[in-house]
């Protein structure tokens, strides 16, 4: 018996879609760990290879983004016309279960571990079933290290991607986190993170944790930096910008071998912040706060959310200014998107204001909605603006001409970023 695991591609033509840097699907390998032993596993990356219809699989297992659903059921329809079961999970299928039913023979809504097993007995038995969502949230204790081995051979720059920690004790409108994995904060025993890190050391000793916040329980935080120390370990995650007001945290993070943090600005309007459940974001101290992480060794990949109600045509220039003052190592801009199952999405149907259900779209840098203090046409132009500017060789000469030691990460990734927004221009 054998399982093909099938990763969507991003449309050529996004920005998404252009970029090279190559990280595989840690969902994917989470759910290869948990396949009974007598069921053989192959791996495809929809967006470097080409798909094999006629693969000898028995089941076609695929996850996607929003804006990756509408090529996973593409995929999906063409392995079913030729007989293949198919299952669907990830975010999009968790929020619209209904919808993807109507491309699969199953749908995994939520954490996958628990029911994966039981769906491939229930597949043998010839009683699989339409859905299938576990009742409990998953015991972290019980999640066993990924199956990178799926991943040999397929060109990735790095296949050292963690997770330690499910969840995030905060609510913004705009994410899909807390909708997918809860509020709760869960963490995987440190003892057990660092015999993985160990492991994965032996190969690489860059490693991308791909928590949504890997400082939000200080004392669980602080013990597996300690651990970390002296690994020799370059490692990149997501923390919240006011992770600088901890000195003692941030001094063990670049001390166990930090180079840079996702960080959520969001907006410099305090009260676009507020609104959107931003509740530990000052932007008055976002200057101070950008220095810390630089004076410990940590660079910053920040994001701000275009298009939020309080924003006006000026916005961009804004940001543009106040991310090389900063001097922000690297940043995107997303255009706020409406996603299927936030908050904000509710709100802006309540209002009337959706104007795209094109998934397609739904991948940032595409407007989805009627802003209030622009033009839709305003919104667009003005993020592509802003992408261009900020990516420039002028801008990059004044946000990172410093030596830093996370340069050698965020200086591939500007001029990654450059070459994605100019190949994507081309294609337009």
């Amino acid at each position: 018996m054998k399982i093909l695991f099938i990763s969507p591609g991003w449309p050529k033509g996004r920005l998404w879609g252009e970029l090279t840097f190559r990280f595989p699907s840690l969902s994917l390998a989470a759910i290869a760990a948990v396949t009974p032993p007598e069921w053989s596993l192959e791996y495809c990356d929809d967006k470097f290879e080409a798909i094999n219809y006629s693969t000898d699989a028995d089941i076609i297992a695929l996850t996607a983004m929003t804006a990756q659903i509408t090529r996973a059921y593409e995929i999906a329809d063409g392995f079913r016309a030729k007989g293949k079961t198919v299952v669907i999970g990830g975010f999009h299928a968790s929020n619209l279960p209904d919808e993807a039913q109507l491309h699969s023979d199953a749908v995994v809504i939520g954490e996958g571990e628990l029911v994966w097993p039981k769906l491939l007995a229930d597949w043998q038995a010839g009683t699989l079933q339409p859905f299938y969502k576990t009742g409990s949230l998953m015991e972290m204790a019980q999640i066993p290290a990924a199956r990178r081995d799926i991943f040999k051979g397929k060109g990735y720059l790095l296949t050292n991607t963690v997770q330690t920690t499910r969840g995030c004790p905060h609510d913004c409108e705009f994410c899909s986190v807390t909708a997918f994995y809860g509020r709760k904060y869960r963490k995987r025993p440190v003892d057990q993170v660092l015999l993985e890190l160990e492991a994965l050391h032996k190969a690489n000793s860059f490693v991308f944790f791909v928590d949504d916040n890997i400082v939000a329980d200080r004392s669980y935080s602080l013990s597996l930096f300690e651990g970390m120390k002296g690994m020799g370990l370059k490692w990149l995650s997501h923390a919240p910008i006011d992770f600088a007001q901890d000195r003692e945290l941030m001094k063990a993070a670049g001390e166990s071998g930090c180079q840079g943090m996702f960080v959520g600005f969001e907006s410099l309007n305090q009260e676009s912040l507020s609104a959107m459940g931003k509740q530990t974001n000052r932007a008055g101290s976002y200057l101070a706060e950008a220095q810390s992480f630089r004076d410990h060794g940590i660079g910053i990949l920040g994001s701000f959310v275009m298009g939020y109600d309080g924003d006006t045509p000026d916005v961009f220039e804004k940001t543009l200014r106040f991310c090389e003052e900063a001097r922000l190592e690297a940043a995107i801009f997303p255009i706020l998107t409406p996603y299927p199952g936030t908050a904000v999405r509710r709100r802006l149907e309540a209002e009337g204001r959706i104007i795209s259900n094109d998934w397609r779209d739904y991948d940032m840098e595409h407007v989805t909605f009627r802003p209030s203090g622009m033009t839709a046409e305003q919104l667009q132009e003005g993020y592509d603006r802003l992408c261009a500017d900020f990516y420039s060789f002028s801008s990059m000469y004044r946000r990172i001409f410093k030596l830093h030691r996370s340069l050698q990460v965020f200086g591939p990734m500007n001029l990654g970023f450059r070459a994605a927004i100019r190949r994507k221009d081309k294609r337009s």
